[in-house]
Parts: C-alpha cells; sequence; structure tokens
C-alpha cells in the first residue's frame, strides 16, 4: 500500500507558516455530525503531498455503493491484461436482473450493452443491475483478490447488490423500511449486509488510498485510470460532496453509497491551483428518510472542512 503520507500539523518541508489545528477541525466535524443527526467517519489527503486530515480514518464502516469503486478497479486492471474486452456487448434479459432504483434495474426491455458501458452506468447512478452483471463476469474473490494485491485488505465485498436486497427481505420479511415497527427497526439496524464483519467493508483510507491510485496511475495503466477518473466524473448525483466545495472552478468526481443507516459519498476535490485532495465521508444517520438533506449536506460541510486543514497546512514559500 502506498505510505499513508504525514499527518496535519507535520506537513513535509519546512518555512514560516500558519498551522492548521486538526484538533479544533476534529471538534467541528464532530459537532457537524451531531446536529446533523448522524455518527461519521472522514479521511482526506492531498494526493500529491501525502499531508492528511484524519476523523476515524480507520474504523471500518458499510461501503453501500462505494463498493462499485473497487468493481470498476477490477474492470479495466482485466482490461489491462488482455482478459476483459471492454468493447464486448452482453445481453441482459428484461427479468431476473438485481433490485434497484436506477438504470438497467428499472428499464422494461431487454438491453445488449458493452461492458464499458454498464460500467458508466454502475457509477454515474448507481445502476445496481449493471453492477451485478459485471461482478458475476469479474467474480467477487478476483475482486477482493485484487484490492488485496493493491494493500488494501480492509475493502472488501461480502456479497452482490442483489444479496444485499435478499438480506433485508430476509430480515424483515419484506416490510416497506419507512413502516417498520420498534422491532424491526431494531432488526434492520442488526442486519447483517450493514454491520462488520459481514459487511461489504473498507475504511475511509483505503478509499482515500484508493482514488489516490487511481490519480496517480497506480491503480491500473494510465489508460485505464484516465478512463476510471472519467467515470467518476460523470456521477448525476454529486450533491452531497459537491455542496462543500460549490465553486464551478473546482472539480468534484466521485461515488455515492446509501443503505438504511448508511449515507456516504467519496470522491477526489481538483482545485485551479492545481490542488488535488482524495476524500470519503461515511456516515450513518440515525434517520431512515431516504431524503434526508441535513445528513446530505453534513457530507460536504466535513469535506470542506477536512479539505480546508489541509491547505492551511501546505507550505507558503
Amino acid at each position: 500500500m502506498e505510505e499513508s503520507g504525514t499527518k496535519v500539523g507535520s506537513p513535509p518541508g519546512g518555512g514560516d507558516r500558519a498551522q492548521a489545528d486538526p484538533e479544533q477541525v476534529r471538534r467541528t466535524v464532530a459537532d457537524a455530525f451531531a446536529a446533523a443527526g448522524s455518527g461519521g467517519v472522514v479521511h482526506a489527503v492531498d494526493i500529491d503531498s501525502g499531508v492528511q486530515f484524519e476523523y476515524g480514518a480507520d474504523d471500518p464502516v458499510a461501503l453501500a455503493s462505494v463498493c462499485k469503486i473497487p468493481v470498476l478497479v477490477e474492470l479495466h486492471a482485466r482490461s489491462d491484461e488482455g482478459t476483459v474486452d471492454l468493447s464486448s456487448r452482453v445481453h441482459v434479459r428484461a427479468t431476473g436482473r438485481s433490485p434497484g432504483p436506477t438504470g438497467l434495474s428499472v428499464m422494461l426491455d431487454p438491453v445488449d450493452v458493452s461492458l464499458r458501458d454498464l460500467a458508466y452506468w454502475m457509477i454515474s447512478v448507481s445502476d445496481n443491475a449493471a453492477t451485478d452483471v459485471l461482478c458475476d463476469l469479474l467474480g467477487l474473490d478476483a475482486i477482493n483478490a485484487r484490492m488485496s494485491g493493491l494493500g488494501l485488505k480492509e475493502v472488501r465485498l461480502e456479497g452482490t447488490c442483489r444479496d444485499i436486497y435478499d438480506a433485508f427481505d430476509e430480515e424483515l420479511g419484506g416490510a416497506d423500511v419507512l413502516d417498520l415497527s420498534d422491532t424491526e427497526v431494531a432488526r434492520l439496524r442488526a442486519s447483517r449486509v450493514l454491520h462488520i464483519p459481514t459487511a461489504t467493508r473498507g475504511t475511509p483510507r483505503s478509499i482515500t488510498t484508493l482514488l489516490s491510485m487511481i490519480w496517480r496511475d497506480r491503480a491500473a495503466s494510465p489508460e485505464a485510470c484516465a478512463a476510471m477518473r472519467r467515470i467518476l466524473g460523470l456521477q448525476v448525483w454529486p450533491h452531497r460532496l459537491r455542496s462543500g466545495f460549490p465553486d464551478d472552478r473546482v472539480a468534484v468526481a466521485g461515488k455515492t453509497g446509501t443503505l438504511p443507516f448508511v449515507r456516504n459519498e467519496v470522491g477526489v476535490v481538483e482545485y485551479p491551483d492545481g490542488g488535488r485532495y482524495a476524500v470519503a465521508v461515511f456516515t450513518c444517520p440515525d434517520s431512515l428518510a431516504y431524503a434526508n438533506p441535513p445528513a446530505d449536506a453534513v457530507i460536504g460541510t466535513v469535506a470542506r472542512a477536512a479539505v480546508d486543514c489541509i491547505r492551511a497546512a501546505q507550505p507558503t514559500d
């Protein structure tokens, strides 16, 4: 695994400059999570200098759809190796698709689509059906082995998107998640797909490391990493992370993740001055509401606080 870098407060280089106060920023982050009715953890790192901010950076968390980034990496790495042709087409039947609220999961007709475009659907609209077509092709064991080979043993996929839906159906008997009894809510909180070590999981630091590898052309070939960066920049729901970086001159690319009691976004923020920061925010709101603006907004709030802390710690000479 790449070196985790220098923590905020002891950045590389010298020179007289104002120092960031990471402890104060951590208090600000904790207060922001509390105000949003959510727990959470954060890691951010300057991709080029290694200066970082951490708040629970090594705590294992449920990835939810953030797990689609390892699938993306495996697909492109296999293309590099010549065992997968991204332009090859697959037939996706109209029936038997993995459930979900977007993309192929809700389309009604058979589809013939390239692997490259399945990857686009997987990231851009978090298409569960497209994801599981790719997972069936690549194999979860191979994806996990790829992550281990990159030094990211903390990142592990324990099932497909269909497996998550099946687990909830089994544990709740098909009850509507917004109309649960107190007993059912407690059962949902204890679901095997939400809790470590049975959940698909990672840590904030492992995910920012993976993003840094993609942005530094170390997760696969430079051509493959460029293709992954393009796809991650096409996500259609950037509002969580983007809310902390409203300036159009700042580029944001990333991936959301949402399950009951889980609301995440990870990504890379690129400033016009060349600063590049990988950020991972994982939250666990108390509310089961799907529309939860405060839980969305706190992701941007704490991401901005983390990046500002890193930027304040950079040499000025």
